[in-house]
């Protein structure tokens, strides 16, 4: 997700809005409670992070809090501290944990792309015996992974008769590289590229419909991959996607040109100022504080070549928008204050494709895969999975 001051914030509308669609045409998990212990015990000695807020944890042990407090700079602290929780999760009072379909096959790896970096990837294919329909690719948001949250989302869509795929940029996640350290963002978007476009030749999906999910940062991550490759996606989902910076927050013309240079000097250094967006994502305060289980999403100050190839990237996007020409689905929370549910009106607006849908979500807030009520939650699951079905 986008820091709050480079979110596009505005007025939300009192009610929710729909568009009628227009249409033409693996982890080892620890053995017992010495195993738990073991892995709790090594992922905390790994050591504080000096400059990282430690999350609050509501009910955690204290093995765990210390190693959730470590630093989490560099992969192998992320996968330590990623194991140690992994017991955790299922017990957690969340309904994408709670109710997660049983069956489903998983598997996990890590792989070395053609650039040297490691890049963890996982998959959610249906039932044995179930037929696939088709392959998602998920692109997850500024900050986190795909290995928390989404994996009840991927569980479910998985149930419904697809193979769900989705992977760690570098730097984030369970992947190799500095912890929320965006060096370029089309060069986040090639090992995207390279990732899926390998994971596509997979017997179990080879010659099946293929379509981008994207959140937000993931939106914008999902349309560059589909501007790079028009004719290799059979529809694009997003979802509260960045892909438009508001000019009410975007900073002056001398501020950017000032922090593109000392991102040039500094581009690692945590120097861009950023609000806990937590509060605004999460409508459901009881989610809010579940979602600090996901120990190893980045939560610190954005680093400054971050945050100019995030600025650079959306305006990049903005002028292509009439480029985006394939079957798109878009779901935004109304009163979304994170990113702006007007930006995915425009987007709707722009886009050149005939076969498009925008639904809001009245009195949704940022998070509205994981961080609504029960039942608005399955309502957003449940409308990917009529659109994906629709589409196939």
């Amino acid at each position: 997700m986008p820091p709050n001051h480079m979110a596009a914030i505005s007025q939300p509308p009192r009610h929710a809005a729909v568009v009628v669609p227009r249409r033409a045409g693996r982890l080892a998990r620890p053995g017992g409670a010495g195993g738990r212990r073991a892995a709790v015990a090594v992922a905390a000695a790994g050591g504080a992070a000096r400059d990282r807020k430690p999350p609050r944890l509501e009910g955690a042990s204290e093995e765990l809090r210390a190693a959730a407090a470590q630093c989490l700079d560099w992969a192998p602290a992320r996968r330590r501290v990623r194991g140690a929780f992994a017991p955790v999760l299922p017990t957690l009072d969340h309904c994408l944990f709670k109710m997660a379909p049983k069956g489903i096959q998983m598997e996990e790896n890590f792989e070395t792309n053609s650039k040297g970096v490691e890049i963890f990837w996982k998959s959610w294919l249906p039932r044995e015996g179930t037929a696939t329909k088709a392959a998602l690719f998920f692109c997850h948001g500024y900050g986190d992974t795909c290995t928390f949250f989404f994996e009840g989302i991927a569980k479910r869509i998985a149930a419904a008769g697809y193979a769900v795929y989705a992977m760690d940029y570098p730097g984030f996640g369970l992947s190799y590289g500095l912890h929320g350290y965006i060096a370029s963002f089309d060069g986040m978007v090639e090992h995207v590229i390279e990732q899926y476009s390998r994971t596509k030749g997979r017997k179990e999906v080879r010659g099946l419909p293929h379509f981008l999910l994207g959140q937000s940062m993931g939106g914008a991550v999902a349309l560059k991959v589909h501007l790079k490759q028009p004719k290799e996606w059979d529809g694009v989902l997003l979802v509260a996607p960045m892909c438009k910076i508001s000019e009410d927050v975007t900073p002056p013309a001398p501020v950017l040109k000032a922090l593109s240079i000392l991102s040039c000097l500094l581009p690692e250094a945590k120097l861009f100022p950023q609000k806990d967006i937590g509060d605004l994502a999460f409508r459901d305060p009881s989610k809010r504080k579940v979602a600090e289980y996901n120990a190893i999403s980045y939560t610190q100050q954005m680093r400054l070549r971050t945050a100019v190839e995030l600025l650079k990237a959306t305006k990049d996007i903005e002028s292509q928008l009439e480029k985006i020409c394939s079957p798109l689905l878009i779901l935004h929370g109304a009163a979304d204050m994170v990113t702006d549910p007007h930006v995915s009106e425009f987007l709707y607006e722009k886009a050149s494709t005939k076969d498009k849908t925008l639904k809001l979500y009245e009195d949704g807030y940022h998070s509205i895969l994981e961080g609504e009520p029960d039942d608005r939650i399955s309502t957003a699951i449940n409308d990917i999975i009529s659109w994906l079905d629709s589409h196939c």
